[in-house]
């Protein structure tokens, strides 16, 4: 059986001060508390540990061996306990984040970069995907927390909906958009009937965008599109945008300077909104560290910077 933990302390203590006096005062105990330990340690061991000298503890080859063996690991104690305060109190060590794919891509890398400005004992570990993917990984405490899309969140979560702290964070509109000239020459004043037959832009060839928003806007969905352009990357379909072949739903804050310049017209039939939220998740009660806490701040700060986006209050 292993000594009790407590006594290789204290006999640490006493081997470093050769005093049961100044040991004590380090420990904050007595002094007859740190010779009850001695005694015990000494028990337990079968040997004696310290000789006393004119009113010095001297250690014994006994004493000698067992030092070196307790040392390495009180050091490394004694300074792991040091680091742990301090990242109690300055925001350090390991940020295991997930994000959606394309949100991810654009925002978390400077944004990453400008926390560590602040902050450069701090690294990050992110992990890009679907909401799916990101709660499997949350559910295995593989993350720390997660931004993920709001709107699958009832269809796959491990654990149920109660098993996490959801807390929404932002809303993001979905647009119909085109170039400027494909707009001029193919889309001004024309109607649903005529709308539904133009070439449309895709993500991996899913209609579900398109048919959201032709529901908002006419209260009718296209059986089918002629899409003439698919591809699983934002950037792709922005660029195909710009290059005038055709339209494609698109989230508003990813092309904000297009719209502004007027290189990329938004097609509005009504006044409906077409969104989608995004909220932080996190394992249900699981504690906070500062690290996490002023990260999530900053995140909402520096996001609060990107036009189209409409930020939530959070606590």
């Amino acid at each position: 059986m292993l000594p009790d933990f407590n006594r290789l302390k204290v006999f640490y203590h006493v081997y470093g001060q050769q005093s049961s006096t100044e040991a004590a005062k380090r420990l904050h105990i007595t002094q007859s508390g740190v010779s009850q330990h001695l005694k015990k340690l000494e028990e337990e061991l079968q040997t004696a540990l310290f000789t006393r000298v004119n009113r010095r503890l001297v250690p014994t080859a006994a004493a000698h061996k067992l030092y070196a063996i307790v040392e390495d690991f009180m050091t490394r104690l004694e300074g792991g306990v040091r680091d742990l305060n301090a990242a109690l109190e300055t925001p350090s060590g390991e940020l295991r984040i997930g994000v959606p794919a394309e949100f991810g891509k654009r925002y978390m890398p400077k944004i990453a970069a400008s926390f560590r400005r602040q902050y450069p004992n701090v690294t990050f570990n992110l992990e890009l995907g679907d909401p799916n993917h990101l709660f499997g990984k949350l559910s295995r405490a593989e993350l720390d927390f997660a931004y993920i899309d709001i709107l699958p969140i009832f269809l796959n979560t491990p654990g149920g909906r109660a098993a996490y702290d959801i807390v929404p964070i932002l809303r993001e509109e979905f647009v119909l958009a085109c170039s400027r000239k494909y707009y001029e020459e193919n889309v001004r004043g024309i109607d649903y009937n005529d709308l539904v037959k133009l070439q449309y832009i895709g993500y991996k060839k899913d209609l579900a965008l398109f048919h959201s928003w032709f529901r908002l806007h006419f209260e009718s969905t296209p059986p089918a599109l002629n899409m003439v352009f698919v591809a699983d990357n934002t950037g792709a379909i922005i660029s195909a945008i710009e290059a005038d072949m055709g339209l494609g739903v698109i989230v508003s804050h990813f092309i904000s300077e297009q719209i502004a310049n007027r290189s990329i017209v938004t097609i509005a039939a009504s006044g409906g909104r077409l969104e989608n939220t995004i909220a932080c998740v996190q394992l249900k009660n699981k504690a906070e560290t500062l690290t996490e806490r002023r990260f999530k701040e900053h995140l909402h700060n520096e996001l609060g910077m990107v036009s189209n986006l409409r930020l939530l209050d959070v606590e």
